[in-house]
């Protein structure tokens, strides 16, 4: 099927896509084999290799065999169809998914105010759209518990990091059982092959797999899906094969019957085996952190359609399969494959395996540029790969950063048993998070039932919680190592935005007034010079503490001076038409203006390389438009045309950038927590991550630091 590139670029740019006819759906969903299910559909390689890595014994009778397809099949109907399709699909911000999407929702439904420089301005963005008034007695509850507790507030931002940086921790380990779990298949066919040599592969292929990172999926992207299309058509094609073949009788496993059975005559082996049985769901987050990627009809129509039941069908022969050949448990999926096409099968697996590592990969590229937007991240370089799809970026400390991961895992445990335990355990507690989530979302925002409601949150919360104990059970054997990872981020994110709101509290306290300034000026001898001066802040009102330190040392400044702050808001885009909002600083006579700069936390700011000129438009269309006196309308409109002249030749004069080169220390009577983190951690982060002349590519002949400690 050709993929027009005109659907390419709307099904990828547009936040908010409305399908208007069928061919559009289909070819949507086609796309989103190759971007969404490459994660979810390589799942067979290691699915039961993981379950049946422990104590659980395979018996004549076969039930273990019968109760683990049981279990792999109503998990993925429950899980994945029901729950993620159905129900989780649905809410969207704007057409945006994941978890930043669900608490974005949140935050604007339940006043929960995480960004300081908020405004009630921003409450009238066309994306900002919070529903009807109407309140419920249980929505009413929610907001206000978290209004009498601010507490709860911090404590929600730290329960959304947590999945947050366990889906961090998913793509370190994606890319390496994927991988790892598709070139071990080359040993039933070289025996003698040692597992060095294996490991040597993996890794050549991980390096392979981010080194072309910063050219961007989009130049090789057009392959994911006839990769991921005939990947999925060959394991479900094999899977009915061996059903036939081997056992017919597997059908009959679709009862959920075989589940209590297999509780039963297993027992705790066989909840310790559920950490296996949860691997054949990983991803399923995926096709809601891409939502806003595609349309969330054609997301489903793929899945339901085609990716559910070809894997299905590819569990089930496999477990035929098995019942037939005990002794292959731990080589079952390449064992099962008929001998004719095992070279064809293990090479579409490689390429499924990478496909579904460039998956996750750019998965993490858009969440950490996320937690940079809510302060929850240190500054990173952000890449644009494409001039034409939107979203699609690369950053390369993070890229190298997980690269080196991958390869620490791939190399330090060799084993995708032990790596499976790990993957089960970052895969559940990113579904318990969205759960709890989309239980807040329901009340909130949908404002269901209170008996709709529980029913969600305990039939999905205990079913994930089974999963989630079992493979907690497994964290001396590999579980610890997305408790590791999250944690470290989780500390770097959390400290990160301690320190920044901090800073931006002493902002606030220390604002100066521009009268106190300008009245100082005959005293300081203050001028003003030709040019337009940009001075940035965080603050939103008031003037900022370094302005005043600036003037007070080198007393002149610009003939127009603009305080810009460039902020984001809670909502995923923000349209160009909305992007500036410009404001007076004291009389007209001053020539001083504020400009507000807003981005949505999924927007990357791409056009700064024309800020200069976009800004004085603004501003301009600003004096142009700001009402007056209608006794004095003559006046007002030379006065208008007279002012847009200064500005327009102060910008021929030059522009000068103004920014605060600060440093946060902790006061003398801090904690020596407080010290460590703030002194030592925050500074370190500071210190190494992109300046902010960097970030809003601001050009070094033309900047003015100044520098100044801030005693939070």
């Amino acid at each position: 099927m050709n993929q027009s590139p005109s659907l390419i670029e709307q099904g990828i740019s547009q936040q908010h896509l409305k399908t208007v006819s069928c061919a559009n759906v289909l070819t949507l969903a086609y796309q989103s084999l190759g971007v969404i299910y490459g994660d979810l559909s390589t799942s067979p390689l290691y699915v039961y290799k993981t379950t049946f890595s422990g104590k659980l014994s395979l018996h004549e009778n076969d039930e273990e065999i019968f109760g683990v397809f049981s279990f792999i099949f109503w998990t993925f109907t429950l899980i994945a169809l029901f729950k993620y399709v159905f129900i989780v699909l649905s809410a969207d911000d704007n057409g945006e998914g994941g978890t930043f999407a669900l608490y974005s929702l949140l935050c604007r439904y339940a006043k929960l105010r995480i960004l300081p420089n908020h405004q009630e301005m921003d409450e009238k963005l066309s994306t900002y759209a919070t529903g009807s008034p109407g309140e419920t007695r249980q929505s009413a509850a929610v907001k206000s518990f978290f209004e009498k507790h601010p507490k709860s507030q911090k404590c929600l931002l730290l329960f959304v990091l947590l999945g947050t940086c366990m889906a961090i921790g998913d793509s370190v380990l994606t890319p390496t059982i994927s991988v790892l779990s598709a070139v071990s298949g080359v040993k039933l066919k070289i025996p003698n092959l040692h597992e060095n040599y294996v490991v040597i592969i993996a890794c050549i292929i991980l390096v392979a797999i981010f080194s072309v990172q910063r050219y961007g999926t989009h130049r090789v992207a057009f392959i994911f899906a006839p990769i991921s299309t005939a990947w999925l058509l060959s394991i479900s094609s094999i899977g009915v094969y061996n059903t036939i073949k081997w056992n017919p009788r597997i059908v009959s496993a679709l009862s959920p019957v075989y589940m209590y059975k297999f509780l039963r005559s297993t027992g705790v082996e066989g909840w310790v085996s559920l950490g296996g049985v949860v691997l054949s769901i990983t991803g399923v987050e995926t096709m809601f952190a891409d939502l806003g990627h595609f349309s969330s009809l054609s997301i489903k129509v793929a899945f339901s359609f085609f990716v559910y039941p070809c894997l299905i069908l590819a569990y089930m022969g496999e477990a035929a399969f098995l019942s037939k050949h005990h002794e292959d448990i731990q080589q079952s999926f390449y064992k099962a494959i008929p001998e004719p096409v095992f070279w064809p099968v293990f090479i579409v697996a490689t390429f499924a395996a990478v496909v579904g590592s460039q998956a996750v990969i750019s998965a993490t590229f858009s969440i950490i540029n996320q937690c940079c937007a809510l302060d929850c991240f240190p500054r990173v370089k952000v890449i644009h790969t494409s001039s034409k799809i939107h979203g699609q970026i690369y950053i390369p400390e993070v890229n190298w950063m997980l690269m080196c991961l991958c390869l620490a895992v791939t190399i330090g445990l060799r084993d995708t048993n032990m790596m499976g335990h790990a993957y089960g355990l970052a895969v559940t507690s990113v579904m318990l998070v969205t759960t709890c989530l989309m239980t807040l979302v329901m009340t909130i925002v949908w404002k269901q039932r209170i008996i709709t409601v529980l029913a969600f949150v305990v039939f999905f919360g205990s079913i994930e919680l089974l999963y989630f104990s079992s493979c907690v059970y497994k964290v001396p054997e590999g579980g610890w190592i997305p408790i590791l990872l999250s944690l470290t981020f989780m500390a770097v994110m959390y400290i990160w935005n301690y320190g920044t709101t901090k800073k931006h509290e002493f902002d606030v306290e220390n604002k100066v007034s521009m009268d106190r300034i300008v009245s100082l000026g005959p005293s300081i001898g203050m001028v003003r010079v030709p040019g337009i001066g940009l001075v940035y802040s965080n603050l939103v009102t008031g003037v900022p503490a370094v302005f005043g330190h600036f003037v007070t040392n080198l007393p002149a400044f610009h003939k127009i001076l603009v305080f810009v702050c460039v902020k984001s808001v809670q909502v995923p885009y923000v349209g160009e038409e909305e992007r500036f909002v410009i404001s007076r600083v004291g009389p007209k006579e001053y020539g001083m203006f504020r400009s507000v700069v807003r981005y949505g936390y999924r927007d990357v700011p791409r056009e700064m390389y024309d800020f200069e000129s976009r800004l004085v438009s603004a501003i301009v269309e600003f004096v142009e438009t700001e009402p007056g006196l209608e006794e004095e309308e003559m006046s007002n409109v030379r006065r208008k045309k007279e002012e847009c002249m200064e500005i327009m030749e102060a910008k021929e004069a030059g522009v000068a950038y103004i920014l605060g080169h600060s440093y946060a220390k902790a006061k003398q009577s801090s904690s020596v927590l407080k010290k460590l983190a703030v002194n030592v951690v925050f500074a370190f982060m500071s210190t190494n991550c992109r300046g902010t002349d960097v970030v809003l590519n601001v050009p070094h002949t033309s900047l003015l630091e100044v520098g100044m400690v801030y005693y939070v």
